[in-house]
């Protein structure tokens, strides 16, 4: 067991999390799952996520968009928190771009239900270089699906449900490589289940009493799966926890 003491600051804190090298994935594409949770598990306060989060955590949350080529959440994610474009600062769309990447990533939001508002800028105001997409089965109802497509791209992935390989087999073959998953529970377990996840950014929160809601939400015979710890840092009470896949031979299969 190690004592860790806080160190010297660091001066940009996407450094770290820029750095790390996202080229490996296991399956079709990387998987970041970013998340925050309280001190006893809590994932969400009256619903929302964001009552959680403290101050330090929501500017990471927006800042870390910046690894991604397209970012992926679930429809109650979207339905609860209102969920809007990925805004990213001057200097970070400049980053990207010198990278051969659009200044900022999609959004692409699963759901079997298509029950969503439209009006949200998410659907009216997405830019070109960065159009909404729409993860679905092909049991949708074909008239919710209809009126989808006047809003976003759509895509099919699974016949009954939403497959997790098959969604990002199809986000793969469009280009993305590094898929930033912000939930929610029910779709980070999905991943995990189905050993699409690679990494793991978790914010813990000085916050207990909460919603009794756990950062993931594992389908039955789901399994258990081992992540590997790579970095620990704080600020202004809140850890900030990376995490990665445990890769063979490390001792926890």
């Amino acid at each position: 067991m190690k004592h860790l003491e806080f160190g010297k600051d660091i001066p940009d804190p996407m450094e770290p999390y820029l750095a790390v090298d996202r080229s490996g994935p296991r399956h079709e594409c990387w998987v970041t799952g970013h998340m925050v949770a309280g001190l006893d598990g809590t994932a969400a306060i009256d619903g929302k996520v964001g009552a959680l989060s403290t101050e330090v955590d929501q500017k990471l949350f927006r800042q870390m968009r910046q690894i991604a080529d397209v970012v992926l959440v679930g429809a109650e994610t979207v339905r609860k928190e209102g969920y809007g474009l990925v805004r990213l600062s001057d200097e970070a769309k400049a980053q990207r771009e010198a990278e051969g990447k659009p200044p900022t990533p999609p959004v692409a939001v699963v759901t079997g239900s298509l029950n969503l508002n439209w009006n949200l800028k998410l659907f009216k105001a997405a830019p070109e270089h960065a159009p909404t997409m729409i993860i679905t089965s092909a049991a949708a109802d074909p008239d919710k699906l209809a009126e989808a497509k006047k809003h976003a791209t759509v895509v099919i992935a699974g016949e009954e449900r939403v497959e997790p390989a098959a969604a990002l087999q199809a986000l793969a073959e469009r280009g993305h490589e590094v898929v930033l998953c912000e939930g929610g529970p029910t779709l980070l377990g999905e991943f995990v289940a189905a050993e699409r996840l690679d990494e793991l950014c978790l914010s813990i929160a000085p916050v207990m009493g909460g919603d009794n809601l756990p950062v993931g939400i594992m389908p039955d015979g789901g399994g258990v799966h081992h992540f590997e710890l790579k970095s620990v840092k704080g600020e202004e009470h809140t850890l900030f926890l990376r995490y990665e896949v445990a890769k063979e031979g490390s001792g926890h299969e």
